[in-house]
């Protein structure tokens, strides 16, 4: 302890004897205290340390600057500051309430000092592409938050929200002891006064913590980025708490969100040796999500082409059939033109069918009359084809003398 109090106490001397054309390079210098980032949440953690003011005042010039790695280092601390301000040690919040509050108020406004207004651009993730369709992007508005001066228990959850969702903005900057410490504060505050607190490697007594769904889905947004960049154990305990605490406080909305992040979580811990993962977003879905049927402007072209193609064709066909008819109608009245003789000899294999038909149907049912019927009936069958082939609407023969011979042959 007497270590980090040194190391501490160096530090902010250090940064009273910058000047301002300094502070731009004074990033690398933290960048190589590899010791005083575990000083510093040393101190904090300490609800009676003499260090805690004099640090929460220094982060807080830090983010003043304009630098922002120097915001950055002040909003690595954010978690385990929310952590030790909702304990509620009365004698140590005061300080860290400062600093929250002080952080709030310099990021609800510009350079200018007036009240930002942050737009983001939400599309519609139902529709594989959204290149052409503008209308399907959403313009989401968040902005103009008044300025706090002090907590109370109306805006508190209010502040706190918005102070997280600027931590997940830049926690792809964050390093892993952040990461550490959003894990440790979600777990830490969703089981505080439950029995699963017993579970804990830690016991001591918190009182239970009162907590609000969208500060809830904030921590589950800082947790889901921690799981995949190192911290797969402490990612997954912070999870299953923030889920349980969920269940009790009946919380839809960190509970659909816990579910699909839990649900959509590997089964194995992601390979250490690849280093830092980022998430992985499917850019091409493997599986086909528009089906045949969909109807779009393509498809109503592709539609109508297919059937210009279709009447082209169908056009083409009537044409060449009733050049056909025209064909067999001219070589049936050229036939019935010529000498019976050669049309009796043509005839006659129908007319021995015709003889055996009847024949049969003669010793079969043993009256003239029934065997006369049924040979007209025979008669009619073979000749029924023939007959509508020639009689169709379109393809009527155009010599009488064809027309009598078919009448005659009926």
């Amino acid at each position: 302890m007497a270590t980090d109090r040194g190391i501490v106490e160096d530090w902010l001397s250090e940064f009273k004897a910058l000047s301002e054309t300094q502070l731009s390079g004074y990033a690398g210098v933290l960048d190589q205290k590899n010791t005083l980032v575990p000083a510093l949440y040393s101190v904090i953690q300490d609800p009676d340390s003499e260090m805690l003011e004099p640090v929460c005042h220094q982060l807080f010039e830090l983010y003043r600057s304009s630098e922002d790695c120097l915001r950055r280092f002040t909003l690595q601390f954010l978690p385990e500051l929310l952590w030790v301000y909702l304990r509620r040690d009365g004698h140590s919040s005061g300080c860290i309430e400062a600093l929250l509050l002080g952080i709030y108020n310099l990021e609800i406004v510009d350079k200018d000092g007036n009240s930002k207004l942050l737009s983001f651009l939400i599309p519609s993730l139902s529709k594989p592409s959204i290149y052409h369709e503008h209308d399907l992007i959403r313009v989401i508005y968040s902005g103009l938050h008044p300025q706090r001066e002090t907590f109370t228990a109306q805006n508190r959850f209010e502040v706190l929200c918005f102070l997280m969702l600027c931590y997940n903005s830049l926690v792809v900057y964050m390093p892993r002891s952040s990461h550490r410490a959003v894990c440790r504060m979600s777990s830490r505050l969703c089981v505080s006064g439950f029995p699963r607190q017993q579970l804990k490697a830690w016991t001591a007594p918190c009182m239970r913590v009162l907590l609000e769904p969208q500060f809830m889905v904030q921590m589950l947004a800082a947790v889901y980025h921690a799981i995949y960049n190192g911290e797969w154990d402490a990612g997954r305990e912070a999870l299953d708490d923030i889920l349980y605490r969920a269940q009790l406080e009946l919380y839809s909305e960190p509970l659909l969100l816990g579910n699909a992040m839990k649900s959509s979580l590997p089964g194995s811990a992601p390979d250490g040796s690849q280093g830092r993962k980022v998430l992985q977003v499917e850019v091409t879905p493997s599986i086909r999500r528009i089906s045949r049927c969909t109807i779009t402007a393509a498809s109503i072209r592709r539609l109508r082409w297919k059937r210009e193609d279709v009447d082209g064709l169908s056009r083409e066909e009537e044409s060449s059939g009733l050049n056909d008819a025209d064909e067999g109608f001219s070589s049936g009245a050229s036939s019935s033109s010529q000498p019976s003789g050669v049309r009796g000899r043509k005839n006659r294999p129908s007319a021995r069918r015709t003889s055996s038909t009847s024949l049969d149907c003669r010793t079969g049912l043993g009256s003239a009359a029934e065997a006369r019927r049924y040979s007209i009936l025979s008669l009619q069958e073979q000749h029924l084809p023939e007959e509508v082939e020639l009689l169709s609407p379109g393809k009527q023969s155009r010599s009488p003398s064809f027309n009598m011979q078919l009448i005659s042959q009926v």
